[in-house]
């Protein structure tokens, strides 16, 4: 017992470097799904209305993200594996030669990240002014 309170609550151990790569990496495939899903995820709402409940809270985080010039939590995350990771494994890969740049563009600047968040913001209210127009046109045909 007395070891365990001498090393606290609980001990955070340092992934081996080809795991902290390979989480890092899968954090990356994560961060791009999301933002795509924030792009696009408007388009399932066309399919199942319910899809709106994750994709709405998503589009408010992209847009006040890009807008504000806010971090993503995911990102000092990535950061950090990468440290943990070294130069542990072969340098470079699909990741970083092809999501990366996409994800974090070299070119980003205060006035791109605006035009982003508003492009966020005008791609979803135009998909979801054709889904609530589908939505109105079916309650219609029900009751007519």
């Amino acid at each position: 017992m007395r070891q365990f309170a001498d090393r606290g609550a609980f001990e955070i151990r340092r992934p081996f470097p080809v795991t902290a790569r390979l989480l890092a990496d899968a954090l990356v495939a994560v961060h791009l799904a999301f933002i795509v899903f924030v792009l696009a995820g408007g388009l399932l709402v066309l399919y199942r209305r319910s899809w709106a409940v994750l994709h709405l809270p998503a589009v408010a985080w992209g847009a006040f993200a890009e807008l504000t010039r806010t971090v993503c939590p995911l990102t000092p995350l990535e950061n950090s594996l990468r440290r943990s990771a070294g130069d542990a494994g072969y340098a470079g890969g699909f990741i970083e030669h092809y999501v990366i740049p996409l994800i974090y563009p070299q070119a980003l600047t205060a006035r791109l990240q605006i035009v982003l968040g508003l492009l966020v913001i005008a791609v979803n209210l135009v998909v979801y002014a054709i889904a609530w127009r589908r939505w109105r046109q079916g309650r219609a045909s029900e009751h007519g």
